[in-house]
């Protein structure tokens, strides 16, 4: 089953699949017709990108983990331009974390690759290109390993819903001390660009999980 939006890439990993000796029972360009095609169809794996109609962003992977939280003994290998961290750890995980996986494009440098990670997924083994780990294993991480003692008690002041004046008299500091401290934090923390009160809501929920 290949679910692939590019209808050039998709016709030609089906005539590929075929000349190896695979049968291709469906070959779609969306996520809905991938969810559609995969209860019709019953397939021994799934070959799937991340970016796919209507939005573009990450509807193949949604799908796949979707379909893997349906039956979770359903290989299914990701074939994409990049990393998609928030659904990729979650593919990862799903079922025992076992007939699963992730390819970068750019790098799968040979045909023998491409075909020997189809076969080892099918099989019930994980391929994960090395790159997906590194970026998975970074993103992981605590986010506040990156803040100083400082910021890590201004932060936690924020936790408890303090303003800017208060957490200044707490730490007997400036409120520009403290605006400061929290420029850094939201920085560090790699929040994306916001309304500042959000921004802080998200920092403090970066502080909860840690």
């Amino acid at each position: 089953m290949l679910a692939e939006d590019s209808v050039l890439l998709r016709e030609g990993l089906v005539g590929l699949l075929a000349r190896f000796g695979h049968q291709v029972v469906a070959a779609v360009g969306d996520a809905e017709a991938l969810r559609t095609a995969v209860a019709e169809h019953d397939p021994d794996i799934v070959v799937t990108d991340v970016r796919m109609p209507p939005g573009l962003q990450d509807e193949g992977l949604r799908a796949a983990v979707a379909l893997r939280a349906q039956r979770p003994s359903l290989p299914v290998l990701v074939l994409s331009q990049y990393v998609q961290h928030s659904y990729a750890a979650e593919l990862l995980d799903s079922g025992d974390g076992s007939g699963v996986g992730y390819l970068l494009k750019d790098r799968v440098g040979q045909v023998e690759e491409f075909l020997d990670a189809l076969r080892r997924v099918a099989d019930g083994g994980t391929v994960v290109d090395p790159e997906v780990v590194r970026q998975l294993l970074r993103r992981r991480r605590d986010p506040l390993e990156r803040l100083s003692a400082r910021e890590r008690e201004v932060l936690g002041l924020i936790a408890e819903g303090r303003s800017n004046a208060s957490i200044a008299r707490e730490l007997v500091v400036s409120e520009a001390a403290v605006g400061k401290h929290i420029g850094s934090i939201l920085s560090k923390l790699d929040l994306p660009p916001a309304e500042e009160t959000h921004r802080r809501v998200l920092a403090v929920l970066a502080f909860l999980r840690a």
